[in-house]
């Protein structure tokens, strides 16, 4: 496929999207003047075009779409601020909206330029220049991307001081190089949207090349056993991380887990094992490889997980020297705000930054070519889809609405930096 035959394709995509935006898309039209067959409760067709448009005009839309919240009658959509919001936004440049990873050891310690960073997405699941994309706009932004658990591949090097490097259950294309190369590294016990069930590639995605980087035959569906089979116990925890301090003693620890009922004793294990950062990882996160049944039914919602973890770590005086971030379907800049508010100190985003370069919640994720225009595939023309010039901006664009959005809240709110808003549930109402 030709230079200009991508453009041509791109330029389709893009009007296409912006005719379903004008209300000018022949599928079946719901109330609201929305197509019907675009989007679900939680990713509405609302916040799946807004978040498009923000990623193509950096700022919120003004044209009436939705883009706080979604319709699933729960979650996220039922919390709101204590504060009136309308489209005079407040650009207070001067609010802080960095974050620091690692206070416990202050001399690695990593402050980040926005409350949240990328989550792991990985190479076989996604295309190269989508993480490429990823990786150009986390430079831009001073935050990070994680590789996800399909190896390292050397394009996203350039990249290695934003570049978390993950190591799962699988311990494909884990290396003591890799290892050596991050900043952070993430061990990933479990990941919200399918816990217990470890992650899966399956055959059709598995080229020559991504076979080469996980070490793997081509064309055989690879699947990460759950959990780690060295890992029974708090003190064998500790000897995991311990293992990845001594190839990197440099490296802050992050500890990624889903978020079972005693969530709050899985935390503090984690934190005297020696995490510097504890992700939780809650329901509905994930991508259309993700199975339902899992996501909506296994994991706690992240919503509830995040304040039961703040309030036993700050019970045990231990809250401020460890980072607790969250992830799992969440979705918007309120989204983030609302988890912090919630206990959290940032977050990790995921499916948002795909639906930048044109994700449609398609479900086709795990299947074959994978989506048609080049994100989550290991096909090389579809691949070209995206540029990951072209896939950057449009993710730091994504990124500068956010960040708009969350000036104006704590001006709003009458604070000055994104951390001062942890933990205040002080500010939090349910939406009627």
């Amino acid at each position: 496929m030709t230079e200009l035959e991508v453009k041509i394709n791109r330029m389709a995509i893009e009007k296409h999207v912006e005719n379903i935006r004008r209300g000018l898309s022949t599928l079946p039209m719901l109330t609201h003047g929305r197509p019907g067959g675009l989007g679900n409760l939680r990713w509405t067709a609302d916040l799946l075009l807004s978040t498009y448009f923000m990623a193509s005009h950096g700022r919120p839309p003004s044209n009436g779409l939705e883009y706080r919240v979604g319709r699933s009658r729960g979650g996220f959509d039922l919390l709101d601020f204590k504060v009136a919001t309308d489209h005079e936004f407040i650009n207070d440049r001067g609010i802080d909206l960095s974050i620091v990873l690692g206070r416990r050891a202050p001399s690695k310690s990593k402050k980040i330029g926005l409350p949240v960073y990328g989550g792991g997405m990985s190479f076989g699941s996604v295309s190269l220049n989508f993480m490429l994309s990823r990786a150009l706009a986390a430079r831009e932004l001073d935050t990070l991307t994680s590789t996800g658990e399909g190896g390292y591949p050397i394009p996203l090097r350039e990249f290695r001081d934003h570049v978390i490097v993950q190591v799962a259950t699988g311990m494909f294309g884990v290396s003591e190089e890799t290892i050596q190369l991050a900043p952070i590294i993430e061990l990933k016990y479990a990941q919200g949207a399918k816990p217990g069930l470890g992650g899966h590639l399956l055959a059709d995605k598995v080229t020559a090349t991504v076979a080469k980087m996980r070490e793997s035959v081509e064309f055989t569906s690879l699947y990460s056993p759950f959990p780690f089979h060295s890992v029974y116990s708090v003190e064998d925890h500790k000897k995991h991380v311990d293992w990845i301090k001594t190839m990197n003693p440099e490296a802050l620890v992050s500890v990624k887990v889903s978020t079972p009922r005693d969530i709050d004793m899985v935390a503090i294990g984690s934190y005297y094992a020696g995490a510097d950062i504890i992700h939780l990882d809650g329901a509905y996160g994930g991508t259309g490889a993700a199975p339902e049944i899992a996501k909506k039914n296994i994991a706690m919602p992240i919503e509830y997980a995040i304040p039961i973890v703040h309030k036993y770590l700050v019970s045990e005086g231990v809250r401020d020297e460890v980072t607790l971030i969250a992830s799992g379907g969440i979705r918007t800049a309120y989204d983030v705000a609302k988890a912090i508010a919630l206990g959290a100190d940032g977050c990790v985003i995921g499916t948002a930054e795909a639906v930048a370069v044109g994700c449609t919640h398609c479900g086709n994720c795990e299947k074959g070519r994978g989506y048609q225009i080049g994100i989550t595939t290991t096909d090389p023309e579809l691949s070209a889809f995206i540029s990951p010039e072209w896939g950057a901006g449009r993710i730091v664009n994504m990124y500068e609405a956010w960040k708009l959005q969350w000036r104006d809240l704590l001006a709003r709110l009458g604070l000055n930096s994104i951390e001062e808003l942890r933990g205040r549930t002080d500010l939090l109402i349910y939406r009627k």
